[in-house]
């Protein structure tokens, strides 16, 4: 199905599977952010209005999964080189639904969250680096804005760390620590540090939503 975004006149083309029959969706423009509505699949899309210009960039929903999913869904992002923890993980956040994006590289994981504000990112201290410090997903999430990074929970995988320790955990950057060989707990952690966080941040996050006038 093809969208066009009413505000910047950007064109996308949204494969069918991805969006749920019956029932239409909103979803930001990813050029522009404006709020676009998708119809649902037997819906008659809006016209497109003519002369696309020669360099318009085009754009491969494909490559961004959680673009056209509904406005308030969760959604992860699981940076875990060892397939059993990540394996354990994904269970975990699938029965907490959320969407999920696996990703094998730093480059990947950055492609993706160039074009999406997850709702939580699990990453391992030794995802795609032989050396903790250089961890390219840590120094990515180090350096976002604090409006953005404030949105984000991030759960950091380690064997050198003890888990739920507050104090490292500000020091790294990160709202969570859990060491591997507490992978089984997994879900009861992570729900735990998740409303922890929510309270902590409550009063910011709604003074932040009035500030953007919604």
């Amino acid at each position: 199905m093809e969208v066009v975004c009413e505000s910047c006149q950007a064109r996308f083309n949204v494969p069918d599977d991805k969006i749920p029959a019956g029932k239409s969706i909103r979803a930001a423009c990813p050029k522009c952010k404006n709020k676009i509505t998708i119809p649902a699949k037997d819906a008659a899309a809006p016209p497109a209005p003519a002369g696309k210009g020669a360099g318009e960039e085009a754009y491969d929903a494909a490559e961004k999964p959680f673009d056209f999913i509904e406005e308030d869904a969760l959604t992860a992002l699981i940076c875990e080189p060892d397939p059993a923890i990540r394996d354990k993980v994904a269970s975990v956040l699938e029965l907490m639904e959320y969407h999920l994006t696996t990703v094998s590289s730093t480059r990947e994981a950055l492609k993706k969250m160039r074009y999406h504000n997850y709702n939580v990112v699990v990453v391992n201290e030794s995802f795609d680096t032989s050396t903790p410090e250089t961890n390219g997903v840590l120094l990515f999430l180090e350096r976002l804005p604090m409006t953005t990074r404030r949105e984000l929970f991030v759960c950091l995988i380690t064997s050198r760390y003890r888990t739920m320790d507050h104090m490292l955990a500000l020091n790294k950057s990160v709202n969570m620590i859990l060491n591997a060989k507490n992978i089984n707990d997994f879900g009861k952690i992570l729900s735990t540090a998740i409303t922890e966080n929510d309270i902590f941040y409550r009063a910011y996050k709604e003074t932040a939503k009035r500030a953007r006038g919604f």
